[in-house]
């Protein structure tokens, strides 16, 4: 009986430390759960401090830039007024006046204020273009710049618009209006950029050198220009999900080189796709207009 009660209170031992090491073993498993969870909240935070600080310096330069405009806008605007100053010393200089005269330098003062008005309208609304290219070209740069050679693109800034250029053996196969898998990532890049300016228009336009081709699927440089410029239209839409009606597709041909097609490195450099992003026409419209002069 000594024998018997012995073996079971060894039995009952044992049972009791399976379930130590059991709850010990679920424990360690709950630890090393919870520690990877604060890894990796660690690694989202420090990915969104590095996002914000990019967005402080980008802020900081154009903040410099809108400053520059506002003092060159201050610099006019005292001219303007110097010269109305002047126009109405020599106004109250003249020993003679009917009042049909009086009358009639009233109402031209008031036009001239009026445009006035309107001329800094314009201006404001050129500072505000040329300030939004600005950045776009900057934040456009800063994005493609990884994983492109310069050669291959090029970024520029023209009165309201901004020029992308690529080269075709970053988008195209050769002779081809099928996409490269390194035109994908391109676009990609190219199309944050695009969702980000609700308010701006797209255009492809599409470019070749002037050898001629003809195949079953293509008739002539034409028809590659047209083709290769609806690929990257079809692409922006269908993967990327940009608004059609934000985009134009266009073909140039053999047209409009940028140098002569006399060597092979110049025509590389005509065989090229062009992505405009530019203002929507509508908002150049209410520019012109005068009835939108504010009162």
């Amino acid at each position: 009986m000594i024998i018997l009660a012995a073996a079971t209170l060894s039995l009952n031992s044992c049972v009791v430390s399976k379930k130590k090491y059991q709850s010990l073993q679920s424990e360690l498993e709950a630890s090393r759960k919870q520690n990877d969870e604060t890894l990796g909240k660690l690694s989202t935070a420090e990915n969104d401090r590095i996002r914000l600080q990019n967005d402080l310096t980008n802020a900081g330069s154009s903040i410099i830039t809108k400053q520059d405009q506002i003092d060159d806008l201050k610099e006019q605007l005292s001219d303007c007024k110097a010269v109305r100053d002047k126009q109405l010393t020599q106004v109250g200089d003249l020993t003679v006046i009917t009042q049909a005269a009086n009358d009639n330098i009233k109402e031209t003062l008031a036009q001239l204020e009026r445009k006035d008005k309107y001329i800094h309208l314009l201006q404001e609304a050129k500072s505000k273009a040329d300030s939004i290219n600005l950045a776009l070209a900057v934040n456009l740069k800063g994005v493609l710049k990884e994983g492109l050679d310069d050669k291959d693109v090029e970024i520029k800034v023209d009165k309201t618009v901004v020029f992308i250029n690529l080269s075709d053996k970053v988008l195209f196969k050769s002779g081809s209006a099928d996409l490269t898998p390194k035109a994908s990532e391109v676009l990609a890049k190219i199309a944050q950029i695009i969702e980000s300016r609700p308010d701006l228009e797209v255009m492809v336009e599409g470019y070749t050198d002037s050898d001629p081709i003809k195949n079953s699927c293509l008739k002539d440089n034409w028809d590659l220009s047209v083709k290769r410029a609806t690929s990257v239209v079809r692409v922006l839409q269908k993967e990327f999900k940009i608004n059609p009606n934000r985009l134009v597709a266009a073909g140039r041909g053999e047209y409009n080189a940028l140098v002569a097609n006399d060597t092979p490195e110049n025509k590389s450099l005509n065989r090229r796709t062009r992505i405009i992003i530019m203002p929507k026409l509508d908002q150049f419209y209410d520019l012109l207009n005068p009835n939108m002069v504010p009162q």
